[in-house]
């Protein structure tokens, strides 16, 4: 299961967490901390074993979860989904390359504080705190990533990074059915930041943003949730469910499988894309609105054959009797006198060999925003994916579900396109080095 978690690291374990911190210490420079002195953290998968979109599990989490920080790729993608997760779009401060250097070494040495733990330093009571003190006087890292994308704009704006812009890096542009808000659109820089619980992920940002106002300026944000489950008297577990009552998440490829990832998540080295870009991953983001409202009045049979799948159960529509794992086919209902050839999960993933490039690793959210000036729930997906080529994933497989009947009942408002940096390789290193060094490679070689 992606939920797996080992209980008691071993001393090697606590020896690299020590050298880790020290590491991150010195990078914070006037970010100083103290490192938790309790028991040993619960150490959670980095990259899951199963589907990223495995439910979170009733009481099996606790306050001291962490998640790996280091390694090939940033954790918060391939990490299996907590319950509740935050997208936050920032402008970039930043005119050299001396500038977005110093962004990315401080933003790494926030988010290894709060990914692994401490007490934050005391203040004069005279001055503001270091902390806000949301979740307490220790933080705990409750099981808390925090992914660090770039978008277009940050280098478009800025002529001495447009030649290192990844290759397939772009603004979202509209599709037929959006109805796109600039104010939750774009932005020089996402975070991705996903933990146990709300406040742990509210605090996170907060942190941030007093940390690096001098250098980020918080654009949008959109915050959500994934349902806990509770397993069943024979320890099944079901997926969640999205706001349309639906099990959301069972087509998604096994973020176990390296050979899968590397093919459909991960920049490889023979992608075409600069160098500093390998071991990072396109990441779309759609803010979707639900009209709750219009769904709740559609006849079950029909809201099933929008979907393609059973609601109860989540089985496809040509294995009633099936789980939601069980995958349709297609090849034998060609008609689509079963499954609807406009049906959601038909067009989303058609399952030919044509469109196996386009497979895309889905880490959705529910959100709940309110209420309209019309009188409505402002409720929707705040649907997060990674892919390696955002024109073979993402905007292929939307292409496809232009004019489906879904889009009645749906209605996207905002989000971006941005790409998640590499992971951070070792205590000396830091989020976003490889592109500061493929810049200052291109200024020597310029001067």
């Amino acid at each position: 299961m992606a939920n797996d978690k080992t209980k008691s690291p071993s001393s090697s374990s606590n020896l690299k967490r020590r050298s880790f911190l020290g590491g991150i210490g010195l990078l914070a420079g006037a970010c100083p901390f103290t490192t938790l002195a309790l028991a040993a953290p619960a150490v959670l998968p980095a990259e899951a074993n199963g589907h990223v979109t495995d439910a979170p599990l009733a009481n099996a989490t606790s306050p001291d979860d962490r998640v790996p920080f280091q390694g090939l790729h940033q954790a918060g993608i391939a990490t299996p989904r907590p319950a509740n997760g935050m997208v936050a779009s920032f402008g970039v401060i930043a005119d050299t390359p001396d500038d977005l250097e110093h962004l990315f070494r401080r933003l790494t040495a926030r988010i290894g504080f709060l990914t692994v733990g401490g007490e934050p330093p005391l203040a004069d009571p005279r001055l503001p705190p270091s902390d806000s003190g949301i979740v307490g006087p220790i933080v705990r890292p409750n099981g808390l990533t925090i992914t660090i994308g770039l978008g277009a704009s940050l280098f478009d704006d800025r002529a001495w990074l447009i030649d290192h812009k990844p290759m397939r890096l772009s603004r979202m542009t509209r599709f037929p059915n959006d109805a796109l808000d600039a104010a939750l659109c774009h932005g020089d820089l996402s975070l991705q930041i996903c933990a146990n619980t709300q406040d742990t992920t509210i605090h996170a940002l907060r942190d941030i943003i007093k940390s690096l106002s001098d250098r980020l300026v918080l654009k949008w944000k959109q915050e959500g949730n994934v349902p806990v489950i509770t397993p069943g008297l024979d320890q099944s577990v079901e997926s969640s469910r999205n706001f349309l009552g639906f099990r959301d998440g069972s087509a998604n490829p096994d973020a176990g499988d390296d050979h899968v990832m590397d093919q459909l998540v991960w920049v490889g080295a023979r992608s075409g894309e600069p160098e500093w870009a390998e071991c990072g991953s396109y990441q779309s983001v759609r803010i979707v609105r639900n009209f709750v409202e219009r769904w709740d009045r559609t006849p079950l049979r029909e809201q099933e054959l929008i979907m393609g799948r059973v609601r109860n159960s989540g089985a496809p529509l040509d294995q009633p009797d099936a789980s939601e794992f069980d995958v349709p086919d297609y090849a034998a209902d060609m008609e689509g006198l079963s499954t609807p050839l406009d049906s959601h999960i038909r067009l989303a993933n058609p399952r030919t060999a044509e469109t196996a490039e386009s497979i895309i690793l889905r880490r959705p959210f529910n959100y709940s925003n309110g209420v309209t000036k019309a009188g409505q729930l402002d409720q929707g997906l705040l649907f997060i994916c990674y892919q390696a080529d955002l024109e073979k994933g993402f905007i292929a497989v939307q292409r496809r579900l232009d004019g489906e009947p879904l889009e009645e009942y749906i209605k996207p408002v905002g989000g971006g396109y941005f790409f998640a940096l590499p992971g951070m390789r070792g205590d000396a290193d830091y989020l976003g080095s490889t592109l500061i060094a493929a810049l200052r490679k291109a200024q020597t070689q310029t001067s």
